[in-house]
């Protein structure tokens, strides 16, 4: 496993700017080892939910976890607003930036994470691969 840091800065998409990374890099198995952070709009699904749901203010970064490739990134997200109060779900594109995002990706060099339909859940699920070289 190799280990890459990035930060993002003010106004990125926090979404987009992981799957730019994802894209350019040629990630084809790799996950979120730990973030820290701040939003100024969040965009979550929540749990069972068809659509997300936008805040238009100041958020930490709690928590971060996932898995990217370029076949796709599944991305969780938990964040506190100024009293401590915290949120999570889905990440979804719309989360902007606010002073920083600093990001430590790992990267496993065997592995293919892909992504295939799975007919008892109805989405596009996890499929992990060995990495043909």
């Amino acid at each position: 496993m190799k280990a890459i840091a990035v930060r993002l800065k003010p106004n990125q998409d926090l979404k987009q700017s992981l799957r730019e990374l994802a894209e350019a890099n040629g990630w084809q198995a790799s996950f979120i080892l730990t973030a820290v952070g701040s939003l100024k709009q969040a965009r979550i699904r929540f749990a069972n939910q068809a659509s997300s749901t936008v805040f238009q203010e100041p958020f930490e970064i709690v928590s971060l976890v996932g898995t990217l490739s370029v076949h796709g990134i599944h991305l969780h997200i938990s964040l506190a607003d100024r009293t401590g109060k915290t949120i999570g779900g889905h990440l979804d594109d719309g989360c902007l930036i606010y002073t920083t995002a600093e990001l430590v990706i790992g990267e496993i060099s065997h592995l293919v994470f892909a992504r295939e339909a799975d007919e008892q859940t109805g989405f596009n699920e996890l499929t992990i691969l060995p990495k043909c070289e």
